[in-house]
């Protein structure tokens, strides 16, 4: 036999040994190619899923992340509170844009209370009576006007603030960063609200405190809502992100709410201060006017012992019932 047909021999071996094998095994083949395709089938769908899971992960990510910022901002501001009720006097004094110190407050309310003793005292009154007077110049009349002056301050920024919310979406929404709009309102906006955003700017460059943290000192100098609001909607946007010009743009239209329910709730409530304001003068005018017909008669309650616990007593309860119709008017809302 020649060596080409044991060559020949040997091929025809392995061919045949070869397609018995692959007919064996064809099944068994099949299976793990369906396997596989299935397998690449499910892992190209769970890439799918995953992809589609990270997508919705990121709302609720930033979801969770917003309302632990609420979190921590509610704590603050229930700290705040305590505070807020009763600040400290220096802090009154600079709510009230008074450039008093402690030592100044001090000196005008002894002076107050030495001159209302001395009015009180040369216009004929009893010692204890003039000493009352000196009491309330002392304590009450400094801290009354340093009070008023901190309610009308405190009235205009909210009256001004809202505009200057508008001004700020406007700049965000032309492309302006966010300190670049507050830059511009502590130039251009109106008293009180340019020297509190001027503020802000300082503390942000001469301190070297993030944004957030300057803006978040406003409500302690302005302890209003609207301050409050505008503090937590920039503390959120730095931790979370999110549509500034939108948030701002929500917060300017609440304010301007808040300001046309307050309006509203001022003129549903005129006649009721009306009439409060009238009762309370009441008692006044007619002692002014039995004084100036007949100042005998009157002079009584001066001059005796028994008038002036009479006055006393009616002054009391004057203040008493003032008191009440003053709570009885003052709607909060």
């Amino acid at each position: 036999m020649s060596l080409m047909m044991l060559i020949a021999i040997a091929l025809l071996a392995m061919f045949s040994a070869g397609g018995i094998a692959y007919a064996l095994l064809y099944g068994r083949i099949q299976e793990e190619d369906t396997a596989a395709r299935r397998l690449e089938f499910i892992q190209g769908k769970n890439k799918t899923e995953t992809g589609v899971r990270s997508a919705r992960s990121d709302p609720n990510r930033r979801r969770r992340s917003v309302q632990e910022s609420l979190k921590d901002l509610e704590a603050q501001q229930k700290a705040k509170a305590k505070q807020t009720n009763s600040p400290p006097l220096s802090v009154r004094l600079q709510q009230a844009g008074l450039s008093w110190t402690r030592q100044t407050f001090l000196i005008i309310s002894v002076a107050c209370g030495v001159i209302a003793f001395a009015l009180s005292w040369l216009l004929g009154a009893p010692l204890y009576a003039a000493a009352a007077f000196g009491v309330a110049g002392l304590l009450g009349l400094p801290r009354w006007y340093v009070n008023h002056k901190r309610k009308v301050r405190l009235r205009k920024f909210v009256d001004e603030f809202a505009n200057a919310v508008d001004v700020i979406v406007r700049g965000v929404k032309a492309g302006l960063p966010l300190h670049d709009c507050i830059r511009i309102i502590a130039n251009e906006a109106a008293e009180p609200v340019r020297s509190e955003f001027r503020q802000i700017t300082e503390a942000q460059q001469a301190l070297g405190l993030p944004l957030a943290d300057a803006v978040a000192r406003l409500p302690d100098r302005v302890p209003t809502p609207e301050a409050n609001f505008f503090a937590i909607v920039v503390a959120i946007q730095s931790r979370a992100g999110g549509n500034l010009s939108e948030a701002l743009g929500n917060l300017s239209r609440v304010l301007r709410e808040r300001k046309k329910m307050k309006g509203k709730i001022g003129a549903m409530s005129m006649e009721a201060k009306a009439s409060a304001y009238i009762i309370g003068a009441l008692p006044i005018v007619v002692l002014v006017l039995v004084f100036l017909t007949s100042p005998g008669y009157i002079m009584l309650l001066f001059t005796e012992s028994l008038g002036n616990m009479i006055l006393g007593v009616s002054l009391v309860w004057m203040f008493f019932g003032i008191l009440v119709m003053r709570k009885m008017i003052n709607f909060d809302f």
